[in-house]
């Protein structure tokens, strides 16, 4: 509890740094925020062309791009966020040498940098759901929990991830793989239906895999999410983000010295 009173004590600072993170990020960017936008857009298009023309996927006659666009754009923020998130500390070697503060502001201004991007990415989304018509329904306001659950497997990965960088420097070749893997694992490209009913639990304890489908479902067939899905993806998270957590902290005074 200690901890985090001292991390909403210095709340003004995590919101200057994530302030600060989105200006350097298109800082001398000739699209600026449009790249939060052009990332997950252009995998659309590409997935479309692979798996609505040349690999049929059955998507319930949803039109492909809509059906993959809802999920690359939480996806995206994930794997921004653990991408941006997990090398703060060591890309900020003077900053955590000299000054004192939680140091897990780094990961976390990240993270809220990564979420304005997916803000931005969803109001195409938005945009594109008029196009294709497809109906708004009461189950839309599941996103909202359903962000909120992402959010707290985020900070919980990203954590451990951060602490883990500072003492091998190997995990930041390992991140675009484990992001690459983990995309697949998970039903972006495809329906969680095709995962054949025996491996259902085994595949849902991949918390993303429940959310990416519980988006999907909310926001493409007007569905709530499937219940055991979420229960389970809950529950991982929350033991993601408790691991993570003190991990991180467990780690921090060992951090100056390392860096």
């Amino acid at each position: 509890m200690t901890h985090l009173q001292t991390l909403y004590h210095y709340r003004d600072l995590l919101w200057l740094w994530t302030a600060r993170e989105i200006r350097v990020r298109y800082k001398q960017s000739l699209l600026g925020v449009a790249w939060a936008v052009l990332q997950p857009l252009v995998l659309t298009v590409v997935f479309t062309l692979v798996f609505s023309r040349l690999v049929q996927i059955d998507t319930d006659g949803v039109p492909y791009p809509v059906f993959a666009y809802a999920a690359l754009v939480p996806w995206t923020f994930f794997a921004t966020s653990l991408s941006f998130g997990i090398p703060s500390l060591i890309n900020n070697l003077n900053l955590v040498g000299k000054i004192y503060f939680p140091r897990e502001i780094l990961p976390l201004a990240n993270i809220g940098a990564a979420l304005l991007d997916f803000g931005m990415a969803a109001l195409v989304y938005a945009a594109m759901m008029l196009i294709y018509h497809i109906p708004l329904t009461i189950n839309v306001l599941w996103v909202i929990p359903l962000l909120a659950l992402q959010i707290t497997l985020t900070i919980g990965v990203t954590l451990i991830g951060a602490a883990l960088i500072v003492f091998f420097r190997d995990v930041r070749f390992v991140i675009p793989l484990l992001t690459q893997v983990w995309m697949y694992a998970s039903p972006v490209i495809y329906p969680a239906s095709l995962v054949p009913p025996q491996y259902q639990l085994l595949y849902f304890l991949n918390p993303m895999a429940g959310i990416i489908d519980g988006y999907r479902r909310a926001l493409v067939y007007g569905q709530p999410p499937l219940a055991p899905a979420i229960l389970l993806a809950t529950i991982t998270s929350v033991i993601v983000l408790c691991i993570g957590y003190v991990t991180f902290k467990r780690s921090e005074p060992l951090f100056a010295d390392l860096i």
